[in-house]
């Protein structure tokens, strides 16, 4: 227990300390909706604090700002045959992606929310989270148990094409869910075995992430350098936000800290950077539809 206090004094210790001035303005709960059955998933925070949240109980995207308490519309529910909506990101030229979780599509809007362009998999995917390279995107299928992959540049977004199957995937996947990625390599969570898979991007060569202290697996994952965050379901309606450091290849990992537990039923997903704080939101999806005020919280006890 001492070697893990002190590590993680120091792992914590690196990570930046929000500012006095900001913290004044920057409120601790963010109400995204009031609408009954929303069920929220996804988030997206870009650098200068603008907020995207999504529901997979009705394809609605909202967007605000972290300096206001209440997030507005973006994209009407089910807008575009997006009926469900998952993982979301802004790519390095501003636009918004979204996974459309069984609508089994993925979709390109401007800042604006026109939309640029739909791309889909194969019938019954469960398109679920995706990452960002310098060129592509990879999104995992939650029923297929595979990753799919398209191009991304500047000049949009191209076809999804499977990158990697189930078959090729060991030990066998049972839910991908989570992927984040450094440009070398994928960090893929499986909560069927409770594992993460490393994937490397040129090879396509699997291995289960090595981690010495315990089980890294989890919804939402954050990289950030050798730091990986997840949310992880510790049971019985615990849910944490877990911290790792890995090593030079990203090969294994070792556990450092959790998160205080969210509250009870509120059950988060996914996570986000912000300054010098973490979000998640609290998705209530162990009691679906769950209750209004569909919220987004700062996660306890760990940045």
């Amino acid at each position: 227990m001492k070697r893990l206090a002190v590590l993680t004094a120091l792992v914590l210790a690196t990570t930046p300390a929000v500012a006095e001035a900001g913290a004044v303005h920057r409120p601790t709960q963010y109400v995204v909706s009031t609408t009954p059955g929303e069920t929220l998933e996804g988030i997206a925070v870009t650098p200068s604090g603008t907020m995207y949240v999504t529901s997979v109980g009705t394809g609605a995207v909202y967007r605000g700002t972290t300096h206001s308490s209440r997030l507005s519309q973006f994209l009407p529910a089910g807008s575009d045959g997006r009926t469900s909506a998952t993982g979301i990101h802004v790519d390095r030229w501003g636009r918004v992606l979204i996974a459309g979780a069984n609508t089994s599509k993925l979709f390109l809007y401007d800042a604006r929310g026109r939309l640029l362009a739909v791309r889909k998999a194969a019938d019954g995917s469960y398109l679920n989270d995706f990452t960002i390279t310098r060129d592509a995107v990879y999104v995992t299928d939650s029923t297929h148990n595979q990753i799919w992959r398209a191009p991304l540049t500047h000049d949009g977004l191209g076809e999804l094409e499977p990158w990697i199957t189930r078959a090729q995937i060991q030990p066998t996947p049972y839910y991908l869910n989570g992927i984040v990625t450094d440009g070398r390599v994928l960090l893929v969570g499986e909560q069927g075995q409770d594992v993460t898979y490393r994937i490397d991007l040129r090879t396509k060569e699997v291995r289960v992430l090595d981690v010495s202290n315990g089980i890294l697996s989890g919804d939402g994952y954050l990289l950030e350098g050798h730091k990986l965050y997840a949310v992880y379901n510790a049971g019985g309606g615990k849910y944490v936000t877990r911290l790792a450091v890995l090593n030079h290849d990203l090969t294994k990992a070792t556990l450092i800290a959790d998160s205080s537990p969210g509250a009870a039923g509120a059950t988060p997903t996914t996570i986000a950077r912000d300054h010098g704080r973490l979000l998640w939101v609290n998705s209530q999806l162990d009691v679906a539809p769950g209750t209004p005020p569909y919220t987004v919280t700062v996660v306890p006890g760990l940045s």
